[in-house]
């Protein structure tokens, strides 16, 4: 794709935005290592919630739903959609409670809830397992969608856009901190956005589509269309839906979507001014997220079908493209190709920002990890704070570079999706109960870890070789989760519980709903209030979120009659939502 001059103009005014944001704030964030990595607990709910959706927008999220709808239709989405209800529950229950901790990182929550050798280890090896391995895994994934855009749409090379990349990402989040990274996303979420729209209307109107009331007719389009698999079909069904919403969303880990909230999610929850910040602010994110941002790229998704139905298509459209890289996933930029001069610049600009709010925060998350649960709490642990900022900074330079050399080898982003999914089969369920039930100990988190990660490399590297036949991603999921499961509440009942006191410190600092801490802690005083309003809003919140979804989808497939009685269901939903909020929000009886 050529880029005009207007078009490298835009691109140009988009780097030096980002560049600015991250020195205006550089000497703010240089402060403390509140400042750098918290923000200094200031921030509101509007700002922090749109920096989540911006980091979950990224260059490999449209890759990832293309690969879905060209493999599948548009049902698969429920692979990820599942996920709502994860978030939604982190909404009303654990956005409060991360708030009222006061940790640093998630990380100190080990040491806040366990006691002895066992919390000192969780907080140390997770910091470092989560903060360095898992988190370059994850920014790989996203640094390989953006070397298989700018291969289509700029003709750069896999090197190139590495160094390029990575280097101007760093520069800025290594200067600017949470400060930085939030502030800036805020534009980027704007621009990208836009480009987003923009790619799904020159999508449509692509020749070989002829708009959207065609596209629905097309017949290479017309059987990916179904927003629900087929229950007859339960080759699909099962994989597809069942699994991901009876299973997958409260038993796997996810980033942005952990069960109970972890990672940068939980980051923007310490961070924010106030519990009530922190509710509204994952609310936000999970309307924007789930029903305002995945249709732009279902639409040119299901359009790529029209233009390029098949994988040879796309090698025949791009005979430069580097062979390793080839995939359904590349339908996404290649759909891009299409926009008229004037407006390139901008999609790309806008692909660039997905990709900066993402690693950004990926390495501000990071570096906090490495830093001041691992390097601190372990190694240095009476330094000053410039030291420890320094450090920062040194940390998230070899975070970009180690996953900068990782994405060189990566080639799919569904092949990464489902390995973070196996990974951590069945440790979900840990994370949800250790806030409400006082048995789960450091042992439970260890051995669930352990059993997790045990059966994700038996089914990846010996399973098969062992002749005891293929299982698909669903079947490895379930079984990974049952045994996972019954090892950890295993180790739980064969271990002690946590020292009693402790258990006290914990209760009266973050004041859970107490039904699972009576036998042991005593619950007088701070009983917290709006279990039920808690519990009616995490439905209503999912059930709004889903009804807009499927509003746009029949308003865009041109079906009016369903499309208004979702509509009018959303908005029903949404009252009775925003009625219930002030007592889901209560934190005292």
């Amino acid at each position: 794709m050529q880029l005009t001059g207007l078009d490298w103009w835009v691109l140009a005014g988009y780097g030096l935005m980002a560049v600015c944001a991250g020195l205006y704030f550089a000497r703010r964030a240089g402060r403390s290592q509140g400042e750098f990595f918290l923000a200094g607990r200031k921030l509101p709910w509007w700002l922090l919630g749109t920096s989540m959706v911006a980091t979950t927008f990224s260059t490999d999220t449209p890759n990832l739903v293309t690969d879905l709808v060209r493999n599948g239709g548009v049902s698969r989405n429920w692979e990820w959609w599942a996920f709502l209800i994860t978030a939604m529950c982190t909404t009303f229950f654990y956005a409060k409670l991360w708030r009222r901790s006061e940790v640093f990182t998630d990380m100190g929550f080990y040491e806040l809830r366990y006691s002895g050798r066992p919390a000192s280890f969780l907080r140390g090896f997770r910091a470092v397992y989560l903060g360095l391995f898992f988190n370059v895994v994850i920014m790989a994934t996203v640094t390989l969608a953006a070397i298989k855009i700018a291969g289509i749409l700029l003709g750069a090379d896999r090197y190139t856009t590495v160094v390029v990349a990575g280097t101007a990402t760093a520069l800025y989040a290594a200067t600017s901190g949470l400060w930085g990274v939030v502030a800036t996303d805020l534009i980027l979420f704007a621009i990208a956005m836009v480009g987003s729209v923009g790619a799904a209307y020159y999508a449509v109107t692509h020749p070989a589509v002829g708009g959207l009331a065609a596209m629905t007719e097309h017949p290479a389009i017309a059987d990916s269309l179904a927003m629900v698999p087929d229950p007859t079909n339960w080759s699909v069904f099962v994989p597809v839906l069942l699994v991901p919403i009876a299973v997958q969303w409260w038993s796997t880990w996810y980033p942005g979507s952990e069960p109970g909230g972890g990672g940068y999610a939980a980051q923007r929850m310490l961070a924010a001014r106030t519990e009530q910040d922190a509710m509204k602010a994952t609310l936000w994110f999970n309307i924007a997220h789930y029903a305002l941002r995945p249709w732009p790229w279902i639409l040119v998704a299901l359009a790529s079908l029209a233009v390029y139905p098949t994988v040879d298509a796309l090698a025949e459209a791009f005979p430069g493209l580097d062979p390793a890289i080839l995939g359904d996933d590349l339908a996404y930029p290649a759909m891009l190709t299409h926009m008229p001069a004037g407006l390139r610049g901008l999609v790309v600009a806008s692909l660039a920002a997905a990709f900066m709010s993402t690693i950004s925060t990926h390495l501000n998350w990071g570096s906090s990890y490495l830093v001041h649960d691992f390097y601190r709490r372990f190694a240095a642990k009476d330094r000053s704070e410039r030291h420890y900022i320094m450090a920062a900074r040194v940390s998230t330079v070899l975070l970009i570079v180690l996953s900068s050399v990782l994405a060189l080898f990566l080639t799919g982003a569904e092949q990464a999706f489902h390995l973070i999914l196996a990974l951590h089969a069945g440790s979900g369920l840990v994370f949800l109960l250790r806030w409400f039930w006082w048995r789960v100990n450091a042992w439970s988190e260890i051995s669930a870890m352990a059993a997790s990660a045990a059966t994700a490399l038996w089914f990846a590297l010996f399973h098969e070789a062992l002749g005891l036949g293929a299982l698909n991603s669903s079947v490895r999921l379930v079984m990974g989760v049952a045994i996972t499961s019954a090892v950890w509440l295993g180790v739980t009942f064969l271990t002690p519980p946590t020292e009693k006191a402790k258990m006290q410190a914990f209760h009266d600092r973050v004041r859970p709903f107490s039904v699972g801490w009576r036998r042991a802690v005593d619950t007088s005083g701070v009983e917290p209030g709006g279990l039920a309003a808690s519990m009616l809003a995490w439905a209503l919140g999912c059930a709004t979120v889903y009804l807009a979804l499927f509003a746009a989808g029949m308003a865009l497939y041109g079906r009016t009659g369903p499309a208004i009685t979702f509509g009018v269901l959303t908005a029903a939903s949404g009252v009775w939502l925003f009625r219930v909020l002030p007592r889901a929000s209560q934190t005292t009886a």
